[in-house]
């Protein structure tokens, strides 16, 4: 985390970037933030400036007391901007700081560097791509805190994504709930995922690819906890193609199985 300035400077970019600003000027904080939002961000190169300046802007005026982890890992000598990226963010205010490490791993290995950096007492985990609307930060928080739940998400009821990712979904949930029942999850996948500090002390996560989400919510089963769910929209991104490939089918489907039998992931 960067120290604390008097007079906090915007990031400033070159025309073709466009700004990076934010509404006021927070000062560091010595207390333990009341929640953190670990933002994945692999691959999100300059997209990732509006998407946390919007994150940034709805947390001051709903959730004052807060940080934010970006998670820009990469491989080595791919030529991702990311990592640059998500480090100037994190010089730019002393409420974000960024984890850019080199890769062991995809997203579940993203998401435990992530949370691991994080110090809040309540912390979410969402995707920087833009497809999960970043208000739902606010409003699976609310979610959390009004109802006094262990745990809160979101579940998709419109994908712009397409047929063929709507349909690998719909198979897989249907799958995990037959594996795994009483949880009665409807969108396993689906974040911004809320968790109180008290209940991601008691996980044991060990999942290093895209199984990650699964193994919280099995978990989160396994401990009885109080989850709660909410609707939202999955926006389509043009960009980049999708990281759901079919090797990510397969090792979704093949994790379930090896979970169910031996009580953990094979990746």
């Amino acid at each position: 985390m960067v120290d604390t300035q008097k007079e906090h400077e915007c990031l400033k970019k070159s025309s073709t970037e466009g700004q990076f600003s934010f509404s006021r000027n927070p000062d560091e904080k010595e207390t333990t933030p009341g929640i953190s939002v670990v933002i994945l961000a692999y691959r999100s190169g300059e997209g990732i400036y509006p998407f946390v300046e919007s994150i940034v802007r709805s947390l001051e005026e709903n959730e004052p007391d807060w940080e934010i982890i970006l998670v820009g890992n990469y491989f080595s000598g791919d030529g991702d901007p990311t990592p640059s990226i998500v480090s100037k963010i994190a010089q730019s205010h002393p409420r974000i700081r960024s984890v850019t490490r080199i890769k062991e791993g995809m997203m579940g290995w993203d998401m435990k560097s992530g949370l691991e950096a994080a110090t809040g007492r309540t912390l979410a985990v969402i995707d920087g791509d833009g497809q999960m609307p970043f208000e739902d930060v606010i409003h699976v928080y609310r979610k959390l805190k009004n109802e006094g739940l262990d745990m809160a998400k979101t579940f998709r009821t419109q994908r712009g994504d397409g047929l063929y990712r709507k349909t690998i979904s719909v198979a897989y949930n249907i799958i995990f709930n037959i594996l795994f029942p009483g949880l009665n999850c409807r969108d396993i996948n689906s974040k911004p995922k809320i968790m109180t500090r008290e209940v991601y002390n008691r996980m044991d996560l060990h999942s290093n690819g895209w199984f990650i989400d699964a193994e919280i919510m099995i978990q989160a089963g396994k401990r009885n906890l109080k989850i709660g769910e909410i609707p939202t929209v999955f926006h389509q991104i043009n960009y980049r193609p999708s990281f759901v490939q079919l090797g990510s089918v397969w090792e979704f489907f093949m994790n379930l199985l090896w979970y169910r039998l031996f009580n953990r992931p094979i990746i």
